[in-house]
């Protein structure tokens, strides 16, 4: 077990990527399906957006960022892609590779409610992963301006759960606009002001 200090640069086929997440927000894969469609140089772009992997058991390569530019570039027909391998943990055993994933924050097994589950339940392709509607509220919040891009990790996945608990799924679902707006309110709020990237509450006239 080491880390690759020489960051490790190569290309490898998206399908053979495997995810540490269980979901994504699908309006922000719609998003980048349309930015690549629209990009002129398109290889220039691909060497600009390396993959981060780590190396695990079975030298198989596990995605700890950019899942959604993987999976919208697998959607749009994109069949290799360039990885930066950080870690290579190729010599651990199954359980002591996902507890130092876990442990270093580099893995979010949590389903579209928001819901931990067991690491087995991982999607084992990128095309496996599944829309969590908040996760999508979430990145369109950031967006707007409700708060700060953080370096915390899976930052956007707390700022999702917190919507979760505050504003319903059909409102998010049937009228994303009216969702936001919310969101808006709510990352304003001090009760967010646990999150990462919160910028606090509106002063008051």
């Amino acid at each position: 077990m080491h880390q690759v200090r020489d960051l490790l640069l190569t290309t490898l086929a998206i399908e053979d990527l495997y995810p540490t997440q269980i979901t994504v927000g699908m309006r922000e894969v719609r998003a980048k399906r349309r930015h690549w469609r629209n990009i002129g140089r398109k290889g220039e772009f691909l060497g600009r957006h390396l993959i981060p992997v780590i190396r695990g058991p079975k030298n198989r390569f596990y995605v700890i960022d950019h899942h959604h530019l993987a999976l919208a570039l697998h959607q749009e027909g994109v069949r290799k892609i360039a990885i930066t391998v950080l870690a290579d943990l190729a010599a651990l055993d199954t359980d002591a590779f996902w507890t130092y994933l876990d442990n270093r924050g580099w893995l979010h097994p949590y389903d579209a409610k928001g819901k931990r589950r067991p690491y087995g339940d991982l999607p084992r392709r990128v095309s496996g992963l599944i829309d969590d509607p908040f996760r999508s509220l979430a990145g369109e919040l950031r967006r707007a301006g409700g708060f700060a891009k953080d370096t915390t990790p899976f930052s956007e996945f707390l700022w999702a759960d917190f919507l979760r608990r505050r504003i319903k799924r059909a409102r998010v679902e049937d009228n994303f606009t009216q969702a936001l707006e919310q969101a808006l309110k709510l990352a304003r709020s001090e009760d967010a002001g646990f999150l990462p990237g919160w910028c606090g509450p509106v002063p008051r006239d």
